[in-house]
């Protein structure tokens, strides 16, 4: 949980200077330690003007429209704040309590359930030692699997249970994090932005795929929509705070595609306002929707679900490994476990053949190109 709540903090995605785009990707690769913090004073940032608006829409998309209200100075607005704050840790540690209770719950289910599967391997030696599989045996050991069967699907049940706490504890989270984004106020478990080194951005996108949930479905469920490589569906909206891969025009008037976070989205003009990674809050983009790809959701489990992963000489946009820039490539080796990221070949005209050796890249910054495949 430490990890998820500071995972996108304002302070982790400090500023940076220009990225550089023209350059190749190998030549963008950062060289800097994987983390530390420059030295640099925090500066203090005004409240945005249109915070008490913004904020209180975070309030409404939670019901919670009376915890933020509308209020014309900065001084009123840390109270409302302050007040989402604690309503929001506050239920953040009933979550936790609730969680420790449903790991030892499972934890007892297991143990009750483990004198059955003793007495199947029991049973399943006596058939062997005499050498016979008689009518008791057939029916105890119905009796057996039936019970086992039950077991396993109770201890399932409460595992989901545990696993639905987690999410909403992350989304809590997450929503904290974007009011304390909009209200340029932090308390002292987030201290004001910090200039850091690029490479704990690049820290902080690892560990960001690395808990990336894997999709757990019930028997006969398909993977959701953002699972893997199945894409949103035609009328998503990605929510503010989410992570899109954005296609932007760089300085010199090329267009690249970049990692980026959800800013807003206007259903009048039918865009988004995004901001770039790698510069935020001083690179901030409106753009139109087909310019916009969401990230998965969740990982997709190669065990149960195959088809829902790119699969080997398919056309990707994908992040390269220690940079904030989407490019194309062909997968190589789609993932073989849960845990496994996708090898990909890189187009690169500086290699012989075009492609430059494969790279792992995680399931979280992989996703669909629509353009065609350079001959």
């Amino acid at each position: 949980m430490a990890i998820s709540s500071v995972l996108w903090s304002p302070e982790a995605l400090g500023l940076w200077g220009p990225r550089g785009r023209k350059l190749s990707p190998r030549q963008r690769v950062s060289t800097e330690p994987v983390a530390g913090v420059l030295e640099d004073p925090p500066v203090a940032r005004p409240l945005p003007r249109s915070f008490p608006t913004r904020a209180a829409a975070i309030a409404d998309s939670r019901g919670g429209s009376n915890v933020l209200s509308y209020h014309s100075s900065a001084s009123e607005a840390v109270t409302p704040y302050a007040m989402a704050l604690v309503s929001a840790d506050s239920r953040i540690a009933e979550l936790l309590t609730e969680l420790h209770q449903l790991i030892k719950q499972t934890q007892e289910e297991r143990s009750r359930s483990e004198h059955n599967l003793v007495n199947i391997q029991k049973t399943h030696e006596r058939m062997q030692t005499e050498n016979k599989i008689s009518p008791y045996y057939r029916t105890k050991l119905r009796g057996l699997y039936t019970t086992a069967k039950a077991d396993a699907e109770a201890e399932c049940n409460i595992l989901r249970k545990a696993l639905d706490k987690i999410a909403e504890i992350k989304s809590l989270l997450e929503e904290r994090r974007i009011a304390a984004k909009i209200a340029g106020l932090y308390n002292d478990s987030e201290p004001p932005r910090k200039t850091m080194r690029r490479g704990v951005l690049m820290t902080l996108l690892q560990q960001s795929a690395m808990t990336l949930p894997l999709w757990i479905g019930k028997p006969g469920d398909k993977p959701p929509p953002l699972c893997g490589a199945i894409p949103a569906s035609g009328d998503y909206v990605a929510k503010p705070g989410d992570k899109v891969a954005a296609r932007v025009k760089a300085v010199d008037g090329d267009e690249q595609w970049i990692l980026a976070e959800v800013v807003s989205y206007s259903h009048a003009t039918n865009k988004y306002e995004v901001d770039d990674i790698d510069e935020e809050g001083k690179e901030r983009h409106t753009l139109s929707r087909r310019r916009i790809i969401p990230l998965p959701q969740w990982k997709a489990n190669p065990e149960t679900d195959p088809e829902a992963l790119f699969q080997k000489e398919q056309l990707v946009l994908a992040l390269y490994p220690q940079t904030t820039c989407f490019y194309r490539a062909l997968i190589h080796t789609p993932p073989q476990r849960p845990q496994d990221d996708y090898s990909v070949l890189f187009e690169d005209t500086s290699y012989a053949d075009g492609y430059s050796p494969p790279l792992n890249v995680a399931q979280r910054y992989v996703v669909a190109c629509k353009e065609p495949k350079k001959k």
